[in-house]
């Protein structure tokens, strides 16, 4: 077997030491090619050389949700298609790791990698559904780029707290979780429309959904973790069903306490609930349109402002090593 790890040297959990261990480990197994990304988009660029091999059987992201995402996008290129394309395989080494984690990976890097070990030697794998999204046709965002996500996306609130994150780390702060609750208060206290929302969910065949301050897509479930407590905001999203939607149509001090209490203590049988907030499963398709550019995340990457944005939920995208 040949393997093409994809390590990202900032990776924050991981130190050279370890990372030299886990290559020598995997190396010992496969035939193992290890280049460290040099550049935002190197992950993506390394995924479509694999891709386009014949001779690549697995590729391995060391890193966090931000390689994986651009590992998957590199391999997705030309789209979905699980028998030719090379398998993936993750190694967790970001500060959240919600892909790893969902899969039911250790958030451990050295112990997920003895796990994709003896996954590769038991022949384990599954193949995953995956989010995709692109611009809507007919809107200034038409010609925007498909991307693929991996486990959620999001439209306003939790995408504004994203980029406030990235803002922070850009001036050298660490991604610690005491960071995104400081984002998340400021986000809060500086959303213009935290009463009165900017977006509309369309649907075929269903009746438009308007004025949400926010809507958090997931292809998977939890949503993400503070610390070690998974948090649900879909708890019934799947990598084998379509996507999930959680929508609130408002964010008054009274509703974050209630919905930020919900989510604290949420679980895989219950999750936000309210008459602000809306719960929609197993989507295959839907857009979602703004008022005003607001802004837009996958994975934890935030990818600037947006109008509109249409979401697709495509079952047995990718295999990966599990």
């Amino acid at each position: 077997m040949r393997a093409l790890l994809v390590v990202n040297p900032a990776a924050t959990t991981t130190s050279a030491r370890t990372r030299d261990v886990l290559i020598h480990a995997l190396a010992s197994e496969m035939k193992l090619d290890a280049v460290t990304t040099q550049y935002r988009g190197h992950a993506r660029d390394l995924g479509r050389q694999a891709a386009d091999s014949d001779d690549v059987d697995l590729v391995v992201a060391l890193g966090g949700d931000g390689t994986v995402n651009e590992v998957v996008n590199g391999l997705l290129h030309r789209g979905p298609d699980p028998e030719r394309l090379p398998r993936l395989a993750v190694v967790p080494g970001g500060s959240t790791n919600v892909f790893a984690r969902a899969l039911g990976l250790p958030n451990d890097a050295v112990e997920a990698t003895g796990a994709i070990l003896d996954a590769l030697r038991e022949g384990s794998e599954r193949t995953v559904g995956l989010g995709l999204a692109s611009g809507t046709p007919g809107t200034d965002d038409a010609a925007v780029p498909e991307r693929w996500f991996t486990f959620n996306a999001g439209l306003g609130f939790d995408a504004g707290v994203v980029g406030r994150v990235e803002q922070q780390r850009e001036r050298g702060k660490k991604s610690t979780h005491a960071l995104y609750v400081r984002q998340v208060l400021r986000q809060f206290f500086g959303e213009p429309n935290r009463r009165h929302g900017a977006i509309t969910l369309e649907r075929p065949g269903e009746d438009p959904v308007a004025d949400l301050v926010v809507a958090i897509v997931s292809n998977t479930s939890p949503w993400t973790y503070l610390g070690n407590r998974p948090m649900y905001t879909s708890p019934k999203a799947s990598f084998d069903t379509g996507l999930d939607v959680l929508g609130l149509s408002r964010l008054s001090t009274a509703a974050v306490a209630r919905y930020g209490t919900q989510l604290l203590t949420s679980s895989p049988e219950r999750g936000p609930q309210g008459r602000h907030a809306l719960s929609l499963h197993d989507l295959s398709s839907f857009t979602l349109h703004s008022k005003a550019p607001l802004p837009l995340q996958m994975d934890g990457d935030h990818l600037g402002l947006r109008t509109s944005v249409t979401f697709t939920g495509v079952r047995r995208a990718l295999r990966v090593i599990v």
